[in-house]
């Protein structure tokens, strides 16, 4: 798995400016209407996915460890699915449907930063980020009535801190592409 990690250090990259990008947009724009914010999530949830299933195919290609990487992608697609499909229904259930990603998302996160902890030095980043959703996750569901702005600023954060983590991560990565194995 750090040997595609490694040589995709790129795509976590990209995935980590785009989540900065969505926090970033959710702070400046929190008068927009919340269809604008559901679609929002929808696109990032999609993106997010996509790259995470490439990586796991990718690590699938080389018989290495790959099916967290490939449910965590599946999980953001269907979660960015929901979210197109069903945006007024989603404006009622999105504060349960981002806790339950959240969630399901850092645990997947975790479970890679165990995984990759004997290959390479900084895997605590990815570990921090797998904690901090879980956390964010817990929240939502224990404190509900904070309302949907108050959770679009909860998004805003946690998506720029995501993105700082993924894109430390990368460029950690990216050191390692020239050294010998």
């Amino acid at each position: 798995m750090i040997a595609v990690l490694t040589r995709n250090w790129w795509a976590l990259a990209l995935r980590g400016l785009f989540a900065i990008l969505f926090g970033l947009a959710a702070f400046a724009m929190p008068g927009i209407t919340l269809a604008v914010v559901i679609l929002l999530f929808g696109a990032y949830a999609i993106v997010d996915g996509t790259f995470a299933i490439v990586a796991g195919l990718r690590a699938a290609e080389r018989h290495e460890r790959w099916w967290a990487l490939l449910l965590e992608g599946i999980v953001d697609i269907a979660a960015g699915v929901v979210a197109f499909a069903w945006p007024a229904l989603t404006a009622l259930l999105l504060l349960y449907l981002v806790s339950v990603w959240a969630v399901v998302t850092g645990l997947l996160e975790i479970a890679a930063a165990i995984r990759i902890r004997q290959a390479i030095k900084g895997e605590w980043l990815l570990a921090i980020n797998g904690v901090v959703s879980v956390l964010l996750g817990v929240f939502l569901v224990v404190v509900p009535g904070g309302g949907i702005l108050v959770l679009i600023y909860w998004i805003g954060g946690y998506a720029i801190f995501f993105g700082v983590l993924l894109l430390g991560l990368a460029f950690r990565l990216r050191g390692l592409r020239h050294r010998p194995a």
